[in-house]
């Protein structure tokens, strides 16, 4: 190629969501209804573990940790994607793209291990319940901050090596975020060893949801033999809730990462990212705190306490 020619990439244009100034109006309401939920519903989750002390407990640090990592997770998408929707230009810069996309992959990427830690606490707690006090206790913190590792060291490396392919336009990412697929096709040279250490990360997403498979299969079998139908009834609708949203982004995201993608339209592999990205984290609250006895009292308690106060 005659460097003369070269063309040096310093932004790229997010094409989201096109369409008319009405569209974006209500699709810009829409996603900020959806982000200021799902930074209350995780907000009082992290205000509650730390404010009741009958929520200082092991289970409670960790559904605490996991509301923090939801709210840092649509973070790091969602003000950005609000942002260009209201732009005419729709641009984001070259450091700008790739510091989103580390973000957004290592905070995935540590969603899908606090999953996996959920699922092998829900399975003790149903198959194995004298030792769950026990195993919790015992390893809960070194397991949470392996999470936190794990996820972020795994893809600096990835990432900067993508960051340093020469792009050479054109610059236009058809999505709402710097995902890697476009990203590596605006390259223009060759990539496979980057795109083989990317998607062999990606990958892994397929271990854990067979772990996950694995710990709710185990753990829908010992609801069924339990001998109380209302024992039954109440052990299933917390099993067959926490699947629906694990199965939600899972296999959103295996479908966005694990399997190919060519024959997927555009429009729908923004829906799927949208599902996995934001939708998950306004639910991840109902599904696994709020509905939860202790945390409706912890909840009730702190407002008592601030209507005191207020009184006072």
């Amino acid at each position: 190629m005659n460097k003369s020619a070269t063309h040096i990439v310093t932004e790229f244009v997010l094409l989201a969501f096109p369409g008319c100034s009405e569209i974006q109006i209500v699709l810009f309401s829409l996603f900020l209804v959806i982000y200021v939920l799902t930074l209350l519903g995780n907000g009082v989750i992290i205000c509650a573990v730390r404010w009741d002390p009958q929520l200082h407990t092991p289970m409670y640090l960790l559904l605490g940790n996991f509301a923090f990592l939801e709210i840092w997770y649509v973070f790091s998408t969602v003000p950005n994607m609000l942002a260009n929707i209201l732009s005419k230009t729709k641009t984001i810069s070259f450091s700008a793209c790739f510091l989103q996309s580390y973000f957004f992959f290592s905070l995935g990427k540590t969603e899908y291990l606090f999953l996996a830690i959920m699922a092998y606490y829900g399975y003790l707690a149903i198959c194995r319940p004298l030792h769950y006090p026990t195993v919790m206790t015992g390893t809960l913190c070194r397991k949470l901050v392996s999470c936190w590792l794990i996820g972020f060291l795994g893809y600096p490396i990835p990432i900067l090596f993508i960051s340093q392919l020469p792009f050479c336009g054109p610059n236009i990412i058809d999505h709402f975020l710097c995902d890697m697929d476009p990203l590596m096709a605006l390259s223009c040279a060759p990539v496979p060893i980057t795109e083989f250490i990317f998607y062999t990360q990606s990958s892994l997403v397929l271990f854990f949801t067979m772990y996950i498979l694995h710990s709710y299969t185990l753990s829908l079998r010992a609801v069924f033999q339990v001998p109380s139908a209302a024992g039954r009834k109440k052990a299933f609708s917390t099993c067959d809730s926490h699947l629906a949203v694990v199965s939600l982004f899972y296999g959103t995201v295996m479908v966005m990462y694990v399997s190919p993608t060519y024959g997927i339209p555009t429009l729908m592999q923004k829906i799927l990212t949208l599902v996995y990205s934001t939708m998950t984290p306004l639910f991840n609250p109902l599904i696994y705190s709020l509905r939860n006895k202790d945390m409706k009292l912890a909840l009730r308690s702190i407002l008592f306490r601030m209507r005191i106060n207020e009184n006072l």
